[in-house]
């Protein structure tokens, strides 16, 4: 498959400043994804989750209320096992316990802000490509 894009993505956002989101937005919007559910909020992430049903979640770490190892935590106590979301964090935090500790606890990649946005898109593109042929090959073995 050429084109890694999928367009009808949903797409949810957690991350406590707003400035982030901003430009995370603006990126997604310039690769055509218009798809996206957003929050300044940690607290409301598995709601959104549960509501929104995304592809995939950007998720910083370092939050108020519940830090991004908290919201991992969460999320893998409701993701089926036989689902892969695909959760991208994006932190400020440099430290290689903190990438070890979000890859061990459900995190699928790990970019450290400031932020290179063609990498940011790529890894996107890559983890929404390997949800879409995963979903294809749990789907068929359902059958």
């Amino acid at each position: 498959m050429k084109n890694r894009t999928f367009p009808e993505a949903k797409i949810l956002i957690i991350d406590d400043q707003e400035a982030n989101i901003e430009v995370l937005l603006d990126l997604l919007e310039m690769q055509g994804y218009s798809n996206f559910m957003t929050s300044t909020d940690s607290r409301k992430t598995v709601t959104l989750y549960k509501s929104f049903q995304p592809d995939i979640i950007l998720l910083d770490l370092m939050m108020p209320y519940f830090s991004g190892f908290e919201v991992l935590e969460q999320l893998s106590a409701i993701i089926p096992e036989d689902e892969f979301l695909p959760i991208l964090v994006l932190t400020a935090d440099i430290n290689q316990e903190s990438r070890l500790k979000a890859l061990k606890n459900g995190a699928s990649d790990f970019i450290v802000k400031p932020l290179d946005l063609i990498e940011v898109d790529l890894r996107i593109k890559n983890l929404l490509f390997s949800r879409h042929y995963y979903t294809l090959y749990r789907n068929r073995m359902k059958e």
